[in-house]
């Protein structure tokens, strides 16, 4: 005689059981308020999350915006330098030039 698995038998019977009465939890009133409202939360955060983006970018905008504007200060003042070393260099090759032409009396 060939005896039943037994144990085979009674996991599939609770395997059936158990996949019967998920399926009715899962789809009950209760089930679905849950999932409403952890969907409602999951848009709050979405919103809470581009918020903090939204400022995140516009700081990034007044930073890149300054750090523009800094160096356009530098450029000028680098400018400058050029341009005061240059006259400077003018005066003191127009006072040497002007010493070796010096009237005779």
């Amino acid at each position: 005689m060939s005896r039943l698995p037994w144990g085979k038998l009674g996991l599939f019977a609770g395997g059936v059981l158990f996949g019967t009465a998920g399926i009715k939890i899962l789809s009950s009133q209760d089930a679905k308020k849950c999932y409403t409202n952890a969907t409602a939360a999951v848009l709050r955060a979405k919103d809470s999350v581009m918020e903090t983006v939204t400022t995140v970018r516009e700081n990034c905008d007044d930073i890149l915006s300054d750090a523009k504007e800094i160096n356009a200060e530098r450029v000028a003042a680098d400018a400058e330098a050029v341009i005061a070393d240059a006259a400077e260099a003018v005066i003191e090759d127009a006072a040497e030039a002007a010493d070796e032409i010096k009237p005779t009396e």
